[in-house]
C-alpha cells in the first residue's frame, strides 16, 4: 500500500512538472510570427513622372535612337545623369498624344507650359482659322507604333532631342452642322512626324519645351 502511494505522489510530482513546462493548450495559442529582417525597409511609391521628365539612368539600348544621335544622347547622358532614354521616350509619346488631343480639341491652354511661344502662336493660329470656317477635328489618335531618337545634341548646357514618330491617326473634320467635310474615322493613316524638344540641362525645370514640329512625307 505505502509502494502505491509512493508511486502515485510520483506520477503527480511529474505531472504537474510538465504542466509548468508546457502550459495548458487551449487551441488559441497565438502562432509563431517571424520579425521582418528591417522593420523599417519600406519602399516608398515611386512618383509618376510628368511628361518628359527622365529619371534613373541607364544606358539606352541600340534601337532607342539612331545611329547618327548616338554622340548627342552620350554627351547628354554625361551632363545630366538623372536623364534616362527609355523613359524620355515614354514621356516623349505621352507629350505627342496629350499635345495633339489638345490641338484637336482647340484647347491649347492646357499644353502651353510644354510649347515654345513660337509654337504655340503657330498651333493657335491653325486653331483659329479652324473655328472661323466653322469646323472641328473628330480627330482620335489609334496608335503610336514607334518612337525613336533621330537626333541630339547639347550646346552647352542646352539639350535638343529629335523624336521621330510613326503613329495611326484617324482624321475627319467636321462642319458646324457636324457634317463631316473630309476624312474618315474608319480608316486610320500612318503619320511620321518629327518633333524637337529642348532642355537646359542648369535649370531646376525638369520639363522638355516643344520647339519644332515637322511631317515626314
Amino acid at each position: 500500500m505505502v509502494s502505491i502511494i509512493i508511486l502515485a505522489l510520483v506520477a503527480l510530482f511529474i505531472g504537474l512538472r510538465l504542466y509548468s513546462v508546457l502550459g495548458e493548450r487551449t487551441g488559441h495559442e497565438q502562432q509563431l510570427t517571424l520579425k521582418p529582417a528591417e522593420q523599417d525597409a519600406t519602399v516608398a511609391p515611386r512618383p509618376q513622372p510628368s511628361p518628359l521628365i527622365a529619371a534613373n539612368p541607364a544606358e539606352p539600348s541600340g534601337d532607342a535612337y539612331l545611329p547618327t544621335a548616338g554622340p548627342g544622347v552620350r554627351a547628354i547622358l554625361s551632363a545630366d545623369s538623372s536623364f534616362d532614354v527609355a523613359r524620355f521616350l515614354e514621356g516623349a509619346q505621352s507629350a505627342y498624344r496629350m499635345i495633339l488631343e489638345a490641338f484637336w480639341r482647340g484647347e491649347l491652354d492646357d499644353v502651353r507650359g510644354f510649347i515654345d511661344p513660337e509654337v504655340y502662336a503657330t498651333f493657335a493660329t491653325a486653331v483659329e482659322e479652324r473655328n472661323t470656317a466653322g469646323h472641328r477635328l473628330d480627330n482620335r489618335l489609334v496608335a503610336i507604333e514607334h518612337s525613336v531618337i533621330a537626333a541630339a545634341a547639347l550646346d552647352r548646357s542646352v539639350a535638343t532631342v529629335t523624336v521621330r514618330f510613326e503613329a495611326d491617326i484617324a482624321a475627319v473634320t467636321r462642319d458646324a452642322a457636324g457634317e463631316v467635310v473630309a476624312g474618315s474615322l474608319s480608316d486610320a493613316v500612318q503619320t511620321r512626324d518629327k518633333w524637337t524638344f529642348r532642355r537646359d540641362l542648369a535649370s531646376r525645370d525638369p520639363n522638355w519645351i516643344l520647339i519644332e514640329t515637322d511631317e515626314e512625307e
